[in-house]
């Protein structure tokens, strides 16, 4: 059975709430509300869950909002390994406005991590015993841009696959050194990568094989929202449209996306199988209300509908 761990930096509370209106001044009366322990390798875990998978989650939590993260974690039939910060865990926040349908997310920029905080982190990492590593979320202030790239250099020669979802200096900072197995950054986060636009399909394929030439991922599969995602390889690409449904709530769907490809990948199956899965996952991830995640009856249903029949 394959051993995954996840690893998240920069969790938070996610809350989320349903408003009729979005006004200035006046108390929003929400509808309802929910609290979920959120970031990107907390909500791989909880989706690999779902699936019938498990992951070991290594992340930092401090505070008294930590001490409720820790609380909502323990939720979820999760392996945990926290890393104690003296800073306070961030909570997000997601308002969806009933009249309009619109979606507004508060995201901080969460806690200041010091240096014996990351470097605890870095000597945790270094004693993984496992298959895979998910590396995914944002790193928070204090930590070096290179950190990434330095849990990655920790693992060397151990066998472990490691995936990567990132965006701005953690991104950067990470590919530079290579060894990563699989990046997936949205559209907008390459873009910010190769510091220009990606208006055509080819542009985006140019930008992703620029990566795997020169050693940042041996994959990079881009997303790309409602018009689906690309997968690049040394091999070649793969461009798929996107998985038709109503869209609730976009909370997750990345996330949801990953945690799919890394299921898929840890059952033994193909990438282009494991590319499917994710593109069903982040549709199914979208028909979830505030701040759920993709569900496995709806991953399953929608990749069985999409999968192309021989």
């Amino acid at each position: 059975m394959t051993e995954i761990a996840t690893l998240t930096m920069n969790p938070a509370i996610d809350a989320g709430y349903d408003v009729e209106r979005v006004t200035h001044t006046r108390k929003l009366r929400a509808s309802s509300g929910s609290y979920d322990p959120g970031g990107g390798g907390i909500n791989v875990a909880r989706v690999l869950v779902r699936l019938g998978a498990s992951a070991r989650c290594y992340y930092l939590s401090g505070g008294a909002t930590g001490v409720a993260f820790d609380g909502l974690l323990n939720l979820h039939q999760l392996v945990t390994e926290r890393i104690p910060i003296a800073d306070q865990t961030r909570i997000s926040t997601t308002l969806r406005e009933s009249t309009s349908g619109l979606e507004y997310r508060v995201v901080p920029p969460g806690p200041v991590v010091t240096e014996p905080e990351w470097r605890e982190c870095l000597d945790r990492l270094g004693k993984i015993r496992g298959d895979v590593l998910v590396i995914s979320g944002s790193l928070p202030e204090g930590v070096p841009s290179d950190f990434y790239a330095q849990a990655v250099r920790s693992l060397q020669g151990r066998g472990i696959r490691i995936f990567l979802d990132s965006s701005g200096r953690g991104l950067a900072g990470a590919i530079e050194d290579g060894g990563i197995f699989l990046i997936k950054p949205s559209l907008d986060e390459l873009q910010e990568l190769v510091g220009k636009a990606l208006p055509k399909p080819e542009d985006i394929v140019a930008a992703a094989h620029s990566i795997v030439h020169t050693g940042g991922a041996e994959h990079v599969a881009v997303s790309l929202g409602a018009e689906g995602a690309i997968l690049v390889s040394g091999t070649g690409h793969l461009r798929l449209p996107a998985v038709p449904v109503d869209t609730c709530s976009a909370v997750g769907a990345g996330d949801s996306f990953l945690a799919a490809m890394v299921f898929r990948l840890s059952q033994g199956d193909e990438m282009e199988q494991a590319f499917r899965f994710g593109l069903a996952a982040g549709a199914a991830a979208v028909t979830t209300p505030g701040t759920d995640l993709a569900r496995a009856e709806d991953i399953w249903r929608l990749y069985n509908e999409a999968v192309p029949r021989t």
